[in-house]
C-alpha cells in the first residue's frame, strides 16, 4: 500500500511515506475524509531529526498490525512540526489543558475530524511499559470512546477552544511604560541561575539565548556584575560541555543532564545561528579566547554541513546513525589511543575526561573538556604552547577519523524563519571578527531566501528540492527582518534595506492587530484552524513578537518611517501586563521595552577610512548602536542614511531625535560612544 506522503516537501513526511500507515498531509481533503468517514483524526506531529519520533516509528508506524488497526479506525495524519509551527502550537497547547503535562514529540493527539482535540498524549509504546499503556490498546480504547461518548466529546470541545481563545493576551487602558520589568527578569533569573554548572534549572537543560541575550545587555548597561558573570558561566560551562561538539562544533538541542555532559545529539540550525551571536557579543564583551573558538567552530560547521550549493541552510542533522543514538559523536577509549601518538593522547586523555569512568551508554565516551589544559601541561612538565599543539594535532586527527563514520541524517529543506536566525549569526559573527568568508555565506542565504522564498510581494515558508510553499509565519517575516539588519551592520547592500522595508510592510499588512496590537503567527489570510496565536514568551527561539518590535523599532531609526515605530509601540504596550508579571519568561520582548524606553543610535560612517573605523569599533560591546558604513558611490538612501560624502572620513551619531555634530576623529567618536 502506499500512503500519501511521497510527494510532501518534509523529509520527516517522506520518511513515513513507505509505512503501511495510509498516512495524509494535513490539508482540506484530509479533513473532508474524516467528516465523511464520520471518523476521528489520529494525528501525528514530530519532525526528522526527532529521537523517539523515530522510535514510536520502529515500533508502531512500521508494524503491519498496528498499522491496520490505525486505519480501520482512524484517518491518520502525519505533520512535521518545522513546516507547521502553526499545527503545533495549537496542539501542544491543548495537549497541556487536556492532560495538564508539559508535550513534546511525538506529539499524539485524537481530533474530532473538524480539527478539535479531545485526547492526547505524546510517545506511546508498542508494549506497556514507562507507565503507559500500549498503543495498540489505546487505539482500541480512544475509538470505542469516540463512538460511545460523541456528545460529551463535542461539549467538551467547545470548552477546550474557549479556553485556547482566552489564552490571547487582550489590551486594557493605556498603560506608561516604565523600566521596572528588567530588573524583574533579572532577578527571576538569578533565581534560576545554576551556580555550578551554569543554565537555569536542573535536566533537561536547554540553551536560553533569549534569556542570556538579555543578562549580557543589561548587564552591560547597568554594569550589573551577577548578570555578566550568569551569562559568562553559563556559556563557559556550555563551551566545555558534551552538549558542544568539542571536534567539529555546533551545539545539540539540550543536554539530558545539568552538568551538559549528554546531549539530545541532534543538531539544529535554529540554536547554532542564535549561539553564533550570542557567543560573539559575549566575547565583544569578555575578550574571553574559548568564546572565539566556539564561534570559529561553529561557523565553520554551518558552512562545511549545513549550506545548501544554492545559499539557503538546511534545517537539521540528526541524533541517530545507523539507528543509534549519539552512535556518529562518541568514542571508546582504545580507538582514541590507537589513533593518536603517545604524546597526543597523553594530553587528550585527562583533557576529554577519558582517564574517569565512560560517560555514555556501551563504556564509551562523549567527548567533553574535564581538565584544564594548563593543569595538564604543569603536571607533564612540558608548556601550555605545547600542550595546546599536541592537543590541537589530536583534534585533527579524531575529526578526520570521525568523518570516515556512518554520517547523521541531514534535514535539508530549507526554513525561512530558521534562515533568517542564522543569516543573522554568521552576520553578527563575521562583523565582530572581520570575516569576510562568513559574511559571504551569510549574504548567499539571505539572496537564496529574497529569490526563493520570496514570491509575487509574499514570503514563503519553506523550500526543498525547488519547490518552496506554505503560508510563511510571523517567525519568518520577523527573523527574516533582523537579518537584514543584521546584515547591513556587517555590510551594507542596498538590496538588504529594500528587502527588510518590503518585509516590515508585510508584517505590518498580514499579521498585525490594528487594534489591540501585537502580532498574530499567522497572517491574516491563513486558513482557518481551532486557535489563532499571539505568542509573547520566549522558548526554543525568541518570541516572534519580541524580535518583531525590535526590528521595527530599528527600522524606523533607519528609514524615519514613523509607521514602524508606531507598530512596535503597541505591540510593547499589549504585552507590557505579561512582562510585569513574568518579565523572566518574555526576555526578547524586555529587550524591545529596553530600545522603546532608550532608543538605539544610528551611527553613519563614510569615507576612505570607515571600513578601519568600522573595524575598531567592532571589538566593543555596543549593543545600543547600530552602525552603518556606506561607500561613496551609494545612493538613493532614506534621509537618515543619506550623509554627505566628504574629504575626511566623517562619522553622524543619532539617537532619538537628537543627532551630534559630525565626528571627523576616530579617537573623539570612541569617547562619544
Amino acid at each position: 500500500m502506499t500512503n500519501h506522503l511521497a510527494q510532501e516537501t518534509s523529509p520527516y513526511l517522506q520518511q513515513h511515506a513507505d509505512n503501511p500507515v495510509d498516512w495524509h498531509a494535513w490539508n482540506p481533503e484530509s479533513l473532508r475524509l474524516a467528516r465523511e468517514q464520520g471518523k476521528p483524526i489520529l494525528l501525528s506531529i514530530g519532525y526528522s531529526a526527532c529521537h523517539w519520533c523515530h522510535v514510536m516509528a520502529h515500533e508502531s508506524f512500521e508494524d503491519d498490525e498496528t498499522a491496520a488497526l490505525m486505519n480501520r479506525l482512524f484517518v491518520n495524519i502525519k505533520v512535521d512540526r518545522e513546516e507547521r509551527p502553526d499545527l503545533d502550537h495549537i496542539y501542544q497547547n491543548a495537549h497541556a489543558m487536556l492532560t495538564q503535562r508539559g508535550g513534546g514529540w511525538p506529539l499524539t493527539m485524537f481530533l474530532e475530524p473538524d480539527g478539535t482535540p479531545f485526547f492526547g498524549g505524546t510517545y506511546f509504546p508498542k508494549q506497556a511499559r514507562y507507565n503507559l499503556p500500549a498503543f495498540a490498546d489505546l487505539l482500541r480504547r480512544v475509538a470505542q470512546v469516540y463512538a460511545e461518548n460523541r456528545a460529551e466529546l463535542v461539549a467538551q470541545g467547545k470548552q477546550l477552544v474557549a479556553a485556547l481563545s482566552d489564552i490571547r493576551p487582550v489590551r486594557g487602558g493605556e498603560t506608561a511604560l516604565d523600566i521596572e520589568p528588567l530588573p524583574q527578569a533579572l532577578h527571576q533569573l538569578g533565581q534560576q541561575f545554576d551556580e555550578v554548572d551554569g543554565g537555569f534549572g536542573g535536566a533537561p537543560k536547554f540553551l536560553h539565548p533569549a534569556e542570556l541575550d538579555l543578562l549580557l545587555r543589561r548587564g552591560h548597561a547597568t554594569h550589573d556584575e551577577q548578570a555578566q558573570h550568569i551569562v559568562r558561566h553559563t556559556l563557559q560551562q556550555m563551551a566545555h560541555g558534551g552538549l558542544y561538539d568539542q571536534l567539529g562544533g555546533g551545539f545539540c538541542r539540550y543536554s539530558v543532564d545539568a552538568s551538559w555532559d549528554i546531549p539530545h545529539f541532534e543538531k539544529m540550525l535554529y540554536d547554532n545561528g542564535l549561539m553564533l551571536g550570542l557567543y560573539s557579543a559575549a566575547w565583544q564583551e569578555s575578550g574571553e579566547p574559548l568564546f572565539a573558538r566556539v564561534v570559529e567552530q561553529t561557523a565553520g560547521w554551518t558552512m562545511r554541513e549545513m549550506q545548501s550549493p544554492d545559499g539557503g541552510f538546511y534545517s537539521s542533522l540528526d541524533a541517530d546513525s545507523e539507528h543509534e543514538e549519539g552512535k556518529f559523536y562518541v568514542w571508546q577509549r582504545k580507538e582514541v589511543r590507537q589513533l593518536l601518538s603517545a604524546e597526543e593522547y597523553a594530553v587528550a586523555e585527562p583533557y576529554y575526561g577519558l582517564d574517569s569512568t565512560p560517560n555514555f551508554e556501551n563504556h564509551a565516551w562523549n567527548l567533553r573538556v574535564s581538565a584544564s589544559l594548563g593543569d595538564i601541561a604543569k603536571r607533564m612538565g612540558i608548556s601550555t604552547e605545547q600542550a595546546d599543539a599536541r592537543l590541537t594535532s589530536a583534534q585533527e586527527k579524531l575529526f578526520a577519523a570521525r568523518e570516515q563514520r556512518v554520517r547523521p541524517g541531514r534535514d535539508e529543506k530549507i526554513l525561512g524563519a530558521w534562515n533568517g536566525l542564522m543569516i543573522s549569526g554568521m552576520a553578527r559573527a563575521a562583523r565582530v571578527f572581520g570575516r569576510e568568508d562568513w559574511l559571504h555565506s551569510a549574504q548567499r542565504a539571505m539572496d537564496f531566501v529574497r529569490t526563493t522564498l520570496w514570491r509575487d510581494s509574499k514570503l514563503l515558508a519553506t523550500c526543498k528540492d525547488g519547490k518552496a510553499h506554505l503560508n510563511a509565519y510571523l517567525d519568518d517575516h520577523a527573523f527574516l527582518l533582523n537579518a537584514a539588519l543584521e546584515l547591513m551592520q556587517a555590510a551594507f547592500r542596498k538590496t538588504d534595506l529594500d528587502f527588510a522595508v518590503q518585509l516590515a510592510d508585510a508584517l505590518l499588512e498580514r499579521f498585525e492587530d490594528k487594534q489591540s496590537g501585537g502580532f498574530y503567527f499567522t497572517s491574516h489570510d491563513h486558513e482557518a484552524l481551532i486557535q489563532r496565536n499571539k505568542i509573547a514568551q520566549d522558548n526554543a527561539t525568541p518570541s516572534g513578537n519580541g524580535i518583531a518590535a525590535q526590528s521595527l523599532l530599528r527600522l524606523s531609526l533607519l528609514t524615519g518611517d514613523e509607521k514602524y515605530h508606531a507598530a512596535a509601540e503597541r505591540c510593547v504596550q499589549l504585552f507590557f501586563p505579561a512582562l510585569r508579571q513574568a518579565a523572566g519568561y518574555h526576555c526578547s520582548l524586555c529587550v524591545a521595552l529596553a530600545e522603546r524606553l532608550q532608543p538605539p543610535g544610528l551611527l553613519v560612517l563614510r569615507g576612505d577610512e570607515a571600513t578601519a573605523w568600522q573595524a575598531a569599533l567592532q571589538r566593543r560591546y555596543l549593543p545600543d548602536v547600530m552602525t552603518i558604513v556606506l561607500s561613496d558611490e551609494t545612493s538613493d538612501l532614506p534621509e537618515a542614511l543619506d550623509k554627505p560624502v566628504r574629504e575626511q572620513t566623517t562619522g553622524w551619531l543619532c539617537r532619538g531625535t537628537q543627532c551630534l555634530p559630525p565626528v571627523g576623529d576616530i579617537e573623539e567618536l570612541l569617547k562619544v560612544l
